[in-house]
């Protein structure tokens, strides 16, 4: 061993990016597997690389005992206070020996080999790991190196990651050196080495594609508060302005469209729907079910499983609009507020409130008809005396605007009573008066010709 062995080290730690004092510690381990047939196959013994000058030392481990039954484990409490006053029986002493071993043998350099080589490749992947553990949830670019059963290997500098066919966005081909960026969806350990799992249909990879593009999300200035995506077809994305004279909207599509319009072209024409994220659900489902135009919003309470749900009720004109193709505007709103969300026209909700027999004016039931009126508000009007419509049409507008959960909304609940009250009985009369029938006239038909 000398200074060119240390040469040699570093030549190959700068090479395959490992720390050479790994590669100190394979070659260690290699000599010493090397030179099991010379010192014994027992696991006491040691050796030692000096990193400035080369020098390779074997140091033996014994136990000190008081008499000794194997020589190459044990040392006599003599011999041991010789080399240490301190030495006790039971202690264990690590002896340097002199003459350390010279000749390996060929099968023993192989063996050397072998070990160093499985050390280094263990070390390089173990370095690609780190580098690219830290790495989810990050665009990385690639080339492409080669296509295996639709799916698309990637070389990523020392690395290789695959792009899975469920990844890839509809309808888009990749050639064998193609550029491509990706979104580094999970890096893990293999008996293969680290596998790195790539993907351009994530909602991650939008919302990375806008701080990319976006200098006032990489300044903190506009802040994407959620993403929905239905990869190659449609997307929504939700943001925020942390100044009140940034507009988040603007400063995402840029000047005639040229920041949305990169990230379109990249998402291969994907359609980018940008809205304004809010704190109340109700205003932020309105604003997700875009460019629909939307009457009003309910808010319910969790289900069993957790999730929130809400009511819309949009103009009869705007529902297929609201729904979308397919149902895919309905689709990714729900996707982006993490709701269900039903859709209903006004049309719909007044076949709902049309007084039935079923449900009596004077029923609480009919009370949570009433636009405006949650479960919560319903308790506080019962608790009032006026827990149906008919109680609130008999008690008047007056009494129902001293209820201050009310609010600015009495007006809009009692116009709503009064006409339901009204066609209740309206619906009574009607079947009260026996239908006269003209002569010449089919009953059921009476619109002129």
């Amino acid at each position: 061993m000398n200074r060119e062995l240390i040469t040699v080290i570093e030549q190959i730690g700068r090479e395959k990016g490992i720390d050479k004092e790994i590669l100190f510690e394979a070659l260690e381990s290699a000599l010493l597997s090397a030179s099991r047939k010379t010192l014994g196959a027992s696991d006491n013994w040691r050796m030692h690389i000096d990193r400035k000058s080369g020098d390779l030392r074997v140091y033996c481990r014994k136990k000190v005992v008081t008499e000794v039954t194997d020589d190459k484990q044990e040392i006599s409490l003599t011999d041991a206070k010789a080399l240490n006053a301190d030495a006790e029986l039971d202690d264990e002493l690590e002896l340097e020996q002199e003459r350390p071993p010279q000749d390996f043998g060929r099968i023993a350099a192989q063996t050397a080999k072998q070990v160093i080589l499985q050390k280094v490749r263990d070390a390089e992947r173990e370095g690609i790991y780190s580098e690219f553990a830290g790495k989810e949830g990050q665009i990385l670019r690639g080339i492409v190196h080669r296509i295996e059963k639709r799916n698309v290997i990637l070389e990523i500098g020392k690395a290789e990651a695959i792009l899975p066919e469920r990844e890839q966005i509809l309808g888009e081909r990749y050639n064998p050196g193609d550029r491509i960026r990706a979104f580094v969806l999970e890096v893990r350990r293999t008996a293969k080495g680290p596998q790195i799992s790539l993907s351009r249909t994530h909602p991650g990879y939008l919302a990375r594609l806008f701080q990319t593009e976006i200098p006032e999300i990489q300044e903190g200035i506009v802040l994407v508060k959620a993403t929905a995506r239905e990869a190659g077809e449609r997307a929504k994305v939700a943001v925020a302005s942390t100044k009140r004279d940034v507009d988040p909207i603007g400063a995402c599509v840029g000047l005639r469209g040229t920041r949305i319009q990169v990230i379109s072209r990249e998402l291969r024409g994907e359609k980018i729907d940008i809205i304004e994220w809010s704190h109340d659900p109700a205003t932020f489902v309105a604003r997700a079910l875009s460019p629909a135009k939307v009457s009003s919003v309910a808010i319910h309470e969790a289900d069993s499983e957790g999730q929130p749900s809400a009511t819309v009720i949009v103009p009869d004109n705007q529902l297929s609009l609201a729904i979308g193709k397919k149902g895919q505007n309905a689709r990714l709103a729900a996707k982006l507020t993490g709701m269900r969300i039903d859709i209903k026209s006004e049309s719909e909700v007044e076949a709902e409130r049309a007084p039935s027999d079923a449900v009596p004016i004077e029923d609480r039931s009919a009370l949570e008809m009433l636009p405006g009126v949650d479960a919560a508000l319903a308790d506080v009007l019962v608790a009032a005396g006026l827990g149906s419509p008919g109680a609130i049409v008999r008690a008047g507008r007056e009494k129902l605007g001293l209820v201050a959960e009310v609010g600015d909304r009495a007006d809009a609940i009692y116009a709503a009573a009064e006409k339901l009250v009204a066609a209740h009985r309206a619906a009574h009369e009607a079947k009260a008066t026996p239908e006269v029938s003209q002569p010449g006239v089919p009953q059921g038909d009476q619109t002129p010709a």
